[in-house]
């Protein structure tokens, strides 16, 4: 398992560099406004569907939620994008002894509550517009063993181009009541499936010229 090593000189310029790629290839970044409670951390759960995903929510966290943001990546990616750590990226190696590991320090980084731990629960790259949003159990553990220190989060996030040749990303947000640790993983992704297929025809029903 790979840990984050956050240094701040490189986590400024991370931050800086994030902003203008984010800047250079996208028209906005659009999220909607919630409500936290700042005395507990975030489990944030979103889909995964790009390169860019984790670097929108980012900045969404930058500029809304304002937590000392970690998410969890899969071990390849973490060697192709070694400074991620930096920035509070860990690793999970999939079919590995170390799963284990990974997810207990997940849900050790939610008893603090300054942190926000983002997990794509879907456990590899789909399709934005997936009809189907299917989660690997790994992150019922996170969520059994940070029971009650924490604050559920979802988050569906879609890309569309409209009009402009730069996409607009829009992020749907939405803190959730309970925190599923007393029930089944078949609930939790129940659950993320109402509010994902309500978002997703939300966002069908965008009018561009906004």
């Amino acid at each position: 398992m790979i840990y984050p090593q956050k240094n701040r000189l490189i986590l400024w310029g991370m931050q800086v560099y994030v902003k203008f790629l984010l800047t250079w290839h996208f028209r906005e970044i659009r999220f909607n406004d919630i409500t936290l409670d700042k005395s507990r951390s975030v489990l944030l759960i979103a889909n995964h569907y790009s390169f860019w995903d984790a670097l929108i929510l980012y900045t969404v966290n930058g500029r809304l939620l304002k937590k000392n943001m970690h998410v969890m990546i899969l071990e390849e990616s973490m060697h192709k994008y070694p400074t991620f750590k930096y920035a509070g990226a860990f690793s999970v190696r999939k079919g590995s002894r170390e799963v284990v590991r990974s997810l207990d320090y997940a849900a050790k980084l939610l008893d603090d509550p300054k942190n926000l731990v983002l997990i794509y629960p879907q456990g590899k790259l789909y399709s934005n517009f997936v009809t189907r949003v299917n989660f690997e159990k790994g992150v019922m553990r996170v969520i059994e063993k940070a029971a009650g220190d924490f604050q559920l989060v979802f988050a569906a996030a879609f890309i569309q181009y409209f009009r402009s040749t730069k996409p607009t990303a829009t992020v749907y947000l939405k803190t959730v009541a309970e925190d599923f640790a007393d029930k089944t993983l078949t609930a939790l992704q129940a659950a993320y499936q109402q509010f994902y297929d309500e978002k997703k025809l939300e966002q069908t029903e965008i009018d561009a010229e906004q």
